[in-house]
C-alpha cells in the first residue's frame, strides 16, 4: 500500500504544473505512439492468450494476468492495419491500461521507454491529417513525430457503449430546468466530445465544445472581459484531463485563480484511473470528477447540479 500512495504522490507533483509523461512504443514500422502513464497499469512480454467465442473485431484474445482475464486488443489491426501475425507476438509486448474503467491490454510490437514533457509541447493532430485517422495529439521527440492515439475513439469502434440516458432521468433533467441551460465541454477526442454532445442535448442542454484547456480558457477569458459571469452563463463545465497545449488540471488551476470566474463549477471527465484522481481533483479544486463515459451517471449529476441551484 505505501508504493501505491508513494506512487500517487510522484504523479500529484505533475498536477497544476501542465506536465504527463508518456509510455513511447512502437506496432510495425519506426512510427512511435505515446500513452500517458496514467493509464498503464504494467508492460509485459505477450503471454498466452486463450482465444474466446465472439470476440470483437481487434481482440486477440484473453490474458490471465495476476488471477484476472484481460482482454487483449492488437492496436495495428483495430487501426486497419495489419494484425501482429502469430510468430510476432513470441517477441511483442501487451500495456496493460485501465480506460473507462476497464482494465485491457494492447498488443505491441515493441516499448521504447518513458518520457517526462510538458502539454504544451502536445499538439493537436496536422490539418491533413484527416477526420480517419486515430490521432488525438502529436509532439517531437529527438527530431521524430510522436502520435499520441484518441484511445476513445478506437474503443468506441471496437467496443461500442451505449449512449442511451434512462428516459425517467431524461423526463427528470427536463422538469428540473427553471430556465435554458447550458454546459462548457473541453475534449480533444472528437468521439468524446460528441457523446458528451449528444447527451446533453438529449437532457435538453445546450453545449459549447472546445477542443483543448487553452482553447476553453482563451474563450472564458473572452467571456469575463467582455463582463459576463462564468458561474451564470454555465450549469458547468465539464472538462477532459488529457489534451494537447494545455490539460484539464491547469485549466482547473486557472479557472480558480481568475477571481472573475468565482463560482464555476467544473467537472472533470476523464478515462483515467480513480485513485490518483481523487487526489488530484482535490489538489486543483475541482467541484466534480466523473470517469468516462456513463450516461446515466452524467444526467444524474447535471439533476443534481440543478437541484442545487434551486436550494441556493
Amino acid at each position: 500500500m505505501a508504493s501505491v500512495l508513494d506512487s500517487v504522490n510522484q504523479r500529484t507533483q505533475l498536477v497544476g504544473k501542465n506536465r504527463l509523461e508518456l509510455l513511447l512504443f512502437r506496432l510495425e514500422g519506426e512510427q512511435i505512439y505515446g500513452l500517458n502513464v496514467f493509464k498503464v497499469r504494467e508492460v509485459i512480454q505477450c503471454p498466452k492468450l486463450t482465444a474466446m467465442p465472439k470476440l470483437k473485431a481487434g481482440v486477440k484474445g484473453v490474458a490471465h494476468i495476476r488471477g484476472s482475464a484481460i482482454p487483449v486488443l492488437d492496436l495495428s489491426s483495430a487501426m486497419g492495419r495489419g494484425a501482429i501475425d502469430d510468430e510476432a507476438m513470441k517477441e511483442s509486448f501487451v500495456i496493460v491500461t485501465e480506460y473507462n474503467q476497464q482494465v485491457l491490454g494492447f498488443l505491441v510490437n515493441k516499448v521504447e521507454r518513458i518520457i517526462n514533457t510538458n502539454w504544451e509541447e502536445i499538439h493537436p493532430p496536422p490539418r491533413g491529417a484527416g477526420k480517419d485517422n486515430y490521432l488525438t495529439a502529436v509532439t517531437e521527440l529527438d527530431g521524430n513525430l510522436v502520435e499520441i492515439l484518441d484511445v476513445e475513439k478506437i474503443l468506441a469502434e471496437v467496443a461500442p457503449r451505449s449512449e442511451e440516458v434512462d428516459p425517467n432521468l431524461v423526463e427528470q433533467v427536463r422538469e428540473s430546468q427553471q430556465q435554458s441551460q447550458h454546459v462548457l465541454v473541453v475534449d480533444d477526442s472528437v468521439v468524446a466530445r460528441k457523446q458528451l454532445e449528444r447527451c446533453l442535448n438529449g437532457l435538453g442542454v445546450d453545449v459549447t465544445l472546445k477542443n483543448n484547456g487553452k482553447e476553453a480558457l482563451d474563450y472564458l477569458t473572452g467571456l469575463a472581459e467582455s463582463g459576463q459571469s462564468i458561474a451564470d452563463a454555465f450549469l458547468m463545465i465539464i472538462s477532459d484531463i488529457e489534451m494537447p497545449e494545455m490539460d484539464g488540471y491547469t485549466l482547473t488551476a486557472s479557472i480558480r485563480a481568475d477571481e472573475r470566474m468565482k463560482g464555476a463549477y467544473v467537472m472533470l471527465h476523464t478515462s483515467l484511473s480513480g485513485m490518483f484522481n481523487q487526489a488530484m481533483v482535490d489538489k486543483v479544486g475541482a467541484n466534480d470528477f466523473l470517469a468516462k463515459f456513463q450516461p446515466d451517471e452524467l444526467a444524474s449529476r447535471v439533476k443534481q447540479r440543478l437541484e442545487q441551484l434551486g436550494e441556493s
